[in-house]
């Protein structure tokens, strides 16, 4: 059997195939198309018309792939550019009209369990308490749980994209050490209640996901990802802290001459290390693992343990959800 599944994220769609005999999603085809929606989309402003098109066309482009690899009917998410757009009911409609896939948009708290989801089986029981990071474009998940899904998850407005239109897109590159303190001050704030709890609930083992995390750690010294999926891979706190300075000298083009720093990455990649850094520092974590499990494994780990009438259900509450006002992001507890 195979199942796959698309990602609309900040800079790219993504898809994935896998198999999913055994009960493991093993991926047997990967594709994106880049759209940079997060260069295009200011927080909080409509999806252009323009970027429209093209989300229409990448997705259509995603559904005939799957179709091609036998894994028809994928389920379909749009993270936080599309769900905190005022017009993201409209967005959701055109796909959906135009590609016959049911796109929705997950509430960040859904991301997080998810994306808990996908690390839990990927690190296994012995990995003890859990807590996990995941900085995306336009938010911050964090998790912690004991079993199978997170007791808590916080989804926060610091992704790597909103904070870079939001503190160092004025034209200045580098960033002046005032905005880099001034980015430092927004991220402590939002995130002080959060890394209260997960320092209270005291985690065995702590895991960091998404490609930010990645990329980071590839700077800080883990091995590049030719080497495959099972080598550890691991980045201290410290050594994020120093990557901050260095990333926070150079240009955007400069950075993008660094090990592991792609150049559609590169301007944000300072905001991103801002916030992983103060994230780890608040919570108290000397180090993170970093998970190459995430969001798409996470669904399609639900899909093979609960069968697709659980997607369902997603899309239902997304459809409920798109009919209201975005709602700011928030932290909330969630059964264990």
């Amino acid at each position: 059997m195979r199942i796959s599944v698309v990602d609309v994220g900040s800079n790219t769609v993504r898809l994935m195939v896998a198999d999913a005999e055994g009960g493991v999603p093993l991926p047997v085809h990967t594709e994106k198309w880049r759209l940079r929606l997060s260069e295009q989309v200011k927080p909080g402003a409509p999806v252009p018309e323009e970027a429209v098109e093209r989300l229409v066309a990448a997705v259509a482009d995603a559904s005939r792939t799957a179709d091609r690899w036998g894994a028809s009917n994928p389920p379909a998410f749009a993270t936080a550019v599309v769900r905190a757009a005022p017009n993201r009911q409209e967005v959701l409609r055109a796909v959906r009209a135009r590609t016959g896939v049911a796109l929705c948009t997950l509430p960040g708290e859904v991301e997080a369990e998810l994306t808990f989801l996908g690390a839990r089986r990927w690190m296994g029981w012995r990995a003890g308490p859990l807590a996990l990071l995941d900085i995306g474009g336009g938010s911050l998940e964090v998790a912690f749980g004991r079993g199978r899904l997170p007791g808590f998850v916080a989804s926060l407005p610091l992704g790597a994209a909103r904070l870079t239109h939001e503190f160092l897109a004025g034209g200045q590159d580098p960033a002046s050490p005032e905005q880099i303190r001034a980015l430092r001050r927004k991220v402590r704030h939002q995130l002080r209640d959060v890394a209260a709890r997960i320092r209270w609930e005291g985690p065995r083992t702590a895991v960091a996901t998404s490609r930010t995390f990645q990329q980071l750690g590839r700077l800080c010294g883990a091995s590049p990802g030719r080497h495959g999926p099972f080598v550890e891979r691991r980045m201290r706190c410290a050594d994020l802290g120093d990557a901050v300075g260095r990333l926070a000298a150079l240009s955007a083009a400069e950075r993008s001459r660094l090990p592991g720093i792609s150049a559609p990455r590169a301007a944000q990649s300072v905001a991103g290390a801002v916030v992983g850094h103060t994230a780890m520092k608040l919570t108290g974590v000397d180090a993170v693992t970093l998970c190459p499990w995430a969001i798409r494994e996470g669904i399609l780990l639900r899909h093979i343990e609960e069968g697709p009438s659980w997607w369902k259900e997603v899309v239902r509450l997304s459809d409920e959800a798109a009919a209201q006002p975005p709602a700011p992001l928030r932290a909330v507890s969630t059964p264990g």
